[in-house]
């Protein structure tokens, strides 16, 4: 039996309106350490974005490598692997490999490709049981850029979308080349995409693969993989099939994801069955909707602040994440300057004062200035923007990934 932790999206280095997020980020990757040590973790995988800038601070590579060192420490059996994500620089993450690998750390950046082959055994990571005896494999995948997908123009004209057929022989080549190596072993394949069906966080989350082509469907990871670890979409669920699965991110990383039960997947490999559970981890500092349903007046902020009875001495990496909901009822252009006015008074940081939609939001633009072509909007937001208008409610899951299939068919 093989237990395997899966978290992604970590975005060290991360700002929420200004503010560090440091003290939280330390805060959430102590709980994770604990969370291998207690669940006798065989292997850690981190599916992507370990940073949230490809120039990320010495601060911010510091606490990686700090925590690196601690998980290495606290579980030294324990094999970490990490793939770059969109935020990650690929070359940069993979710089400190051979020396990362004395401590049982694979790093595996952008794909790479010897006189047009694939170089797969650079993402073949195999992991060891509590005896020693290698039990499982993790084919470890970044997130996928254009020199990752080779033929692009080629696929151009098979009635499909280039990018989708890419992904797909991507994962089916490095299949391929590496099925006689896994010696009939499960395996685990990671993933750093949005697959369609998922759910978005608004803002919070790029619209990140080439050649402006949104999601690619769950099929296009081999159906014989055990479990599929993905990164890229910051709430926890799973897409398309239970194995295959978002294990979210560690924190909040913007106000929509206050709803969140964010935190990690342990999977457990029981031969080729795949069991996952998601593991929540607690929320170093609060993250508070005002008011809790509906919208409130900008005149009664500051009671409602005031109602949060909060400890006035707080320090400002402990003070909570506040997020307005306001009635737009005589606001005036400057309201965001007179909310932070009122909020300086409380031990709060202000992230998102949002502002009630009008009851006839969707209006056409007469000004042929400000007219959008429909050849520049996404197909996704149309689908969304009509689903709501018909029927007065936004799609849900289910919803969005018929509407993938079908555009992937289009």
């Amino acid at each position: 039996m093989i237990r395997i932790l899966h978290t992604a999206d970590w975005h060290i280095g991360q700002t929420l309106r200004g503010y560090s997020r440091e003290h939280e980020l330390r805060s959430v990757l102590r709980g994770l350490e604990e969370i291998a040590v207690e669940r006798d973790v065989d292997a850690l995988v981190i599916a992507g974005d370990v940073f949230d800038s490809q120039n990320p601070s010495g601060e911010a590579q510091q606490l990686f490598y700090e925590t690196i060192a601690r998980l290495s420490r606290s579980r030294p059996r324990m094999t970490v692997v990490i793939a770059a994500g969109n935020h990650d620089a690929a070359g940069r993450l993979e710089a400190p490999r051979p020396l990362l690998e004395a401590f049982n750390v694979r790093v595996v950046g952008n794909v790479r490709r010897r006189e047009g082959r694939l170089d797969a055994y650079r993402h073949l990571v195999p992991i060891a049981d509590a005896s020693g005896s290698i039990a499982a494999h993790v084919l470890a995948v970044s997130y996928p850029t254009a020199a990752c997908l080779p033929n692009l123009t080629r696929l151009d004209g098979e009635g499909i979308s280039p990018i989708i057929t890419g992904v797909r022989n991507l994962y089916s080549e490095l299949v391929d080349a590496l099925n006689t190596s896994l010696h009939g072993l499960p395996w685990v394949l990671t993933g750093h995409l949005h697959v369609a069906g998922g759910i978005e966080s608004e803002g919070a989350e790029r619209r990140i693969l080439v050649g402006g082509q949104h999601a690619v469907p769950h099929d296009v990871f081999p159906a014989e993989a055990s479990y599929v670890a993905l990164g890229h979409l910051h709430r926890a669920q799973a897409v398309g099939r239970e194995t295959l699965r978002y294990c979210g991110s560690l924190i909040p990383l913007s106000a929509t994801e206050l709803p969140y039960r964010h935190g990690v997947t342990l999977v457990t490999l029981d031969g080729s069955l795949a069991t996952s559970e998601h593991i929540p981890i607690n929320r170093p500092v609060p993250f508070i909707r005002l008011p809790d349903a509906g919208d409130i007046r900008l005149s009664e902020l500051g009671d409602h602040l005031t109602a949060l009875a909060l400890p006035t001495d707080l320090p400002l990496e402990q003070r909570p994440f506040v997020q307005v909901r306001l009635e737009r009822e005589g606001l005036s252009p400057g309201f965001r300057e007179e909310v932070d006015r009122i909020a300086e008074g409380f031990p709060v940081r202000i992230v998102e004062a949002r502002v009630a939609a009008r009851p006839d939001a969707v209006k056409v633009p007469t000004d042929s200035a400000s007219t959008i072509r429909l050849s520049d909007r996404d197909p996704e937001d149309l689908f969304k923007l009509a689903f709501e208008r018909t029927f007065g409610s936004a799609p849900d899951a289910s919803h969005l990934d018929v509407f993938h299939r079908a555009q992937a068919e289009a």
